[in-house]
């Protein structure tokens, strides 16, 4: 049994296979600087500590001097290899399983975290009691808004949004548009309770997500954050926070090939078959 750490104040992971060298580097130099940032506005907590998990499902290069950069900001690098490619979900629950943080963010290795994003994160959380799940304003690589907080899917929204060429999308816009939440997402107002919240950046109360027993494993890839943001709003309340400030570099799973496609549909069918179909 694991119980919360008052001194840890964070834990972090990151799950990777195969990761892009650029990317992944890049991702861990600006999680370094954001929990630099966060250790120097935390005078008060007496040695307080940070911890971040790296999940490897295969494939990590030689990034020494990344976990290094993080050593050096006050965050304890732990690997975590050898259990082959478990998913992205299950691979996060293994380092939930270790985890005695107040709390503990899921992180993409494709996202580059502002220098103030955890202080500002943690400030929200620590003053918000009811906000069990944080997601943040997210922005892609040339600074445009991308809307991932999304209302319950339908499969013909999914369809359009994923797979349908743009030159035909542009006749769905109202539909997509509804579906992102864009009439309340922006980067300036805090939007509480929106219904799903995505898997590249996602803050919770460790406690909260221990008690939700972390991802559904049987979701390979996809969707599994879908699931668990649904499962969050049954125990808290889920925030979006534009004060929170990441940049995104992924992509859909249509633009990663046929294999890709097939673990989207394969974990479509499993969500809807748990939370309910909605077709149109």
């Amino acid at each position: 049994m694991h119980l919360e750490n008052q001194n840890q104040i964070l834990s972090v992971s990151v799950v990777v296979y195969r990761p892009d060298v650029l990317l992944l580097t890049r991702t861990l130099a600006s999680l370094a600087s954001a929990c630099a940032a966060l250790r120097a506005k935390a005078p008060d907590v007496p040695g307080v500590t940070m911890t971040l998990y790296l999940v490897d499902n295969g494939g990590l290069p030689d990034i020494a001097t990344s976990l290094s950069v993080l050593h050096d900001c006050g965050v304890t690098p732990v690997l975590l290899s050898g259990h082959g490619n478990v998913g992205y979900g299950r691979g996060h629950n293994l380092a939930l399983g270790r985890a005695t943080s107040r709390y503990h963010l899921v992180l993409n290795p494709d996202i580059d975290l502002d220098a103030d994003a955890l202080v500002n994160a943690v400030n929200f959380l620590d003053q918000h009691a009811d906000a069990g799940l944080l997601t943040p304003c997210i922005k892609d690589d040339e600074g445009h808004l991308q809307y991932l907080c999304r209302r319950y899917p339908t499969v013909f929204d999914l369809f359009v949004r994923g797979f349908l060429p743009l030159r035909f999308r542009r006749y769905f816009a109202a539909r997509l548009a509804r579906y992102e939440m864009r009439e309340v997402i922006n980067a300036n107002d805090v939007v509480w309770d929106p219904p799903i919240a995505s898997g590249c950046f996602m803050m919770f109360r460790t406690a909260l997500l221990k008690q939700l027993n972390g991802f559904d494993s049987r979701y390979f890839l996809y969707f599994e954050d879908y699931d668990l943001s649904l499962r969050t709003h049954e125990s808290a309340r889920v925030v979006y926070v534009p004060e929170v400030r990441v940049r995104h570099y992924g992509g859909g799973a249509a633009r990663k090939g046929w294999a890709h496609i097939r673990m989207f549909v394969a974990s479509a069918f499993r969500f809807f078959s748990r939370f309910g179909w909605r077709w149109f």
